[in-house]
């Protein structure tokens, strides 16, 4: 005997011009939703592949800028130290700053100049051209971090102990100037007289060893009482 199977639901709903109809433009609509994803992927494909045909140019490229970046860095360095130096020194002493690069990196070594001649930044002045520099290259170092990371407070102990006495105000002024024109909260912890720092700090605090331990105390001046 032969028996015939009953049509599926879906062949019973294809069964009418109409079904059939809406079935064609429901394929319709897909296949032009996929000729649109093949165009999006066709043109990604293309824009990677002009992209790696170019990679190294542009990471050539990249290097030079960063190289220069680096170089107009230096010359500012070089520029902003100098005239700290002659201002708190009084001598006609120049930094200079050769920058040697190696394996995509840079080294830098500093030195002093002085009417021509080179002289070792420790061993031409010791420690008052060190004490001056250190300031300096540490607030352009902090410049480079995240401000939302890394608090803008610098922390200067003893920066002033192989100055003159006459020269520390100096000192100071430079620091206070230069803090105030990058944001700087700065501390600094010194051994000379609280008149020496009287003028540019914000606020003075001795302290002094005692049998109990240490004696804390805000320094008034005259002129934060002018203020």
């Amino acid at each position: 005997m032969f028996s015939q199977s009953e049509p599926s639901r879906s062949q019973q709903e294809l069964s009418s011009p109409k079904a059939l109809q809406r079935r064609c433009w429901e394929l319709s609509a897909v296949r032009k939703q996929k000729g649109k994803e093949k165009k999006q992927l066709t043109r990604q494909i293309t824009e990677t592949e002009q992209y790696l045909a170019i990679s190294d140019q542009v990471s050539e490229a990249l290097e030079t800028l960063s190289g220069q970046l680096f170089e107009q860095q230096l010359e500012l360095i070089q520029e902003k130290l100098t005239i700290a130096l002659q201002e708190v020194l009084e001598q006609p002493l120049k930094l200079k700053a050769v920058a040697e690069w190696k394996h995509r990196g840079a080294s830098v070594d500093f030195q002093i100049e002085r009417e021509g001649n080179i002289e070792d930044i420790i061993r031409g002045q010791g420690g008052s051209v060190a004490n001056i520099l250190s300031v300096g290259l540490r607030m352009f170092a902090l410049m480079t971090l995240d401000e939302s990371e890394h608090r803008r407070v610098l922390v200067l102990d003893e920066q002033d102990c192989w100055l003159r006495p006459d020269l520390v105000p100096r000192l100071v002024k430079i620091i206070h100037e230069a803090g105030e024109a990058l944001g700087f909260q700065v501390i600094m912890i010194s051994h000379h007289d609280p008149a020496m720092f009287e003028r540019y700090a914000d606020c003075i605090y001795q302290f002094t060893p005692s049998k109990e331990g240490v004696q804390v105390q805000r320094v008034e001046t005259d002129w934060q009482l002018r203020d």
